[in-house]
């Protein structure tokens, strides 16, 4: 009889567990928002369609210790957590939150990078980049907090942008944590001129900006933000749509236009990243001046942007690694 009620008592535990589960699975369902955009490349029409990384990543979660808050060199924007690529003094700014697993995030890049620079380099915007890790809070693993640290490894040596485009171009599949693997980050470090250097290395196996990477994760979570990404123009939501526009690179400059309001774009000369060899930077790396670099305190963030080609069409999904 005793036997018969312990396998009661666990057959009722076994159901509990998988209502629970069950529930779960439903509340990230309703949690994850369905985005279908349109991407206006050159020639013609590229669809986006994909699911937004949704910030379901456990805000009361107690993220593992992880050293000293180090930020990159040239750190900017509000509490340092941003890395700014584009002329300072810009008449717009662009506010992008990503995280490197997320498979719309790169669908975004791949498609608006090119339109991204332009604007920068015409001096009409200056974005600002901001790291996040929600793949790794609701799939499990460690992929996007080592890509988002690897990246501000490449920002301390001044190729934040083409590391970061880089990434996003070699993104594995949202399930396989490849960038789990610091060898796999440093490989493709390689594809960078100048980047796989005894400094990076070290940086990236050391888990150098680890603590500065959750804490803008942090900010995030408590941001109210849905997920990511998450684009913003002057403080304005943009992505899937300004109001009852979806966001394509037509409708974007359009955006920027109105936003500036006959101000003029900016005129001065971008600078290399704090910490950068200028000997490395192009003539189009902007980033926060050499005065405004951090010391190892409350996160902080910089940025360079290399020039880009004219905008082409865009992949219509990230590229597996």
């Amino acid at each position: 009889m005793s036997e018969k009620n312990e396998q009661g008592k666990r057959a009722a535990r076994d159901r509990l567990v998988q209502q629970r589960e069950r529930e779960k699975a439903r509340e990230r369902r309703r949690r994850s928002m369905i985005v279908g955009g349109a991407v206006v490349g050159v020639l013609g029409l590229a669809a986006v369609v994909g699911v937004i990384a949704a910030n379901t990543g456990g805000k009361g979660e107690k993220e593992k210790a992880a050293g000293p808050l180090v930020a990159p060199s040239g750190a900017t924007g509000k509490d340092g957590l941003a890395i700014r690529s584009g002329p300072d003094d810009a008449p717009s700014t662009l506010t992008i939150w990503e995280d490197f697993r997320c498979p719309v995030c790169a669908q975004f890049e791949n498609a608006f990078r090119d339109t991204f620079h332009e604007l920068e380099r015409a001096g009409r915007i200056r974005t600002e980049y901001h790291l996040a890790t929600i793949i790794d809070g609701n799939l499990g693993g460690s992929g996007s907090l080592r890509a988002a640290n690897a990246a501000a490894c490449a920002q301390d040596a001044g190729k934040f942008s083409a590391y970061h485009d880089l990434l996003y171009r070699n993104q594995p599949q949202e399930s396989v944590d490849a960038f789990a693997d610091n060898d796999k980050l440093i490989d493709l470090a390689g594809k960078v001129p100048g980047l796989d250097t005894p400094a990076f290395r070290g940086c990236v196996n050391d888990g150098k900006h680890d603590s500065w990477v959750q804490r803008s994760n942090a900010v995030f979570q408590n941001s109210g933000f849905g997920g990511t990404p998450t684009v913003l123009l002057n403080g304005d939501p943009i992505f899937p749509k300004k109001g009852n526009e979806p966001i394509t690179v037509a409708n974007l400059k359009k955006w920027v236009a109105e936003a500036e309001k006959g101000r003029k774009p900016a005129t001065g000369t971008p600078t290399p990243a704090s910490g950068a060899p200028a000997s490395g930077a192009s003539a189009t790396h902007t980033s926060a001046p050499a005065s405004a670099a951090p010391t190892p305190v409350a996160g902080a963030s910089a940025t360079t942007r290399p020039a880009a080609p004219p905008p082409a069409v865009a992949p219509p999904a990230p590229s597996g690694s």
